[in-house]
């Protein structure tokens, strides 16, 4: 049987991406990616919740994304889990799980106003980006202002 290891996620980033380099020069990309979730609960309160996701993307995508998206940039990105290990300073035993993109399509927002271009992986070029969906689409409406208080 066949295994699946795949991640689409649809939202906004906490902080602006950070490029770095490895020893032998690929640039790679991290950041971080809020997903919000609104329902309304058996007491018809309305619910929110928050997931935060690390995102890491390499070569020439994770140079596009370092140019074109910042803090509150809406994203759409497909990829696969990743879960690694280490130990830190005292020998404990680390993990950490992150999304690796295959795939970064710019929404709008913060690169859409100023004109840019949007990277897709897939096709290998440019293409602009697409209109952001109305906040009331399936994705959601995500609010800025909340996420200066995110601690990372």
């Amino acid at each position: 049987m066949a295994s699946v290891n795949k991640v689409i996620l649809v939202g906004n980033l906490g902080k602006d991406p950070e490029l770095r380099y490895t020893q032998s020069g690929v640039p790679f990309c991290s950041f971080s990616l809020a997903t919000t979730d609104n329902w309304t609960d058996q007491s018809g309160q309305r619910q929110e919740k928050t997931e935060w996701h690390r995102i890491t993307v390499w070569k020439k995508q994770a140079e596009n994304c370092a140019k074109y998206l910042r803090k509150g940039s809406s994203a759409y990105v497909e990829g696969r889990l990743q879960t690694r290990s280490w130990d830190d300073q005292s020998g404990q035993k680390r993990y950490s799980t992150e999304i690796v993109a295959d795939n970064v399509k710019f929404l709008g927002s913060a690169g859409a106003s100023r004109g840019e271009a949007s990277y897709d992986n897939a096709s290998s070029g440019f293409n602009p980006p697409p209109v952001e969906p109305p906040s009331d689409s399936v994705f959601g409406s995500h609010n800025s202002a909340s996420l200066d208080d995110i601690p990372f």
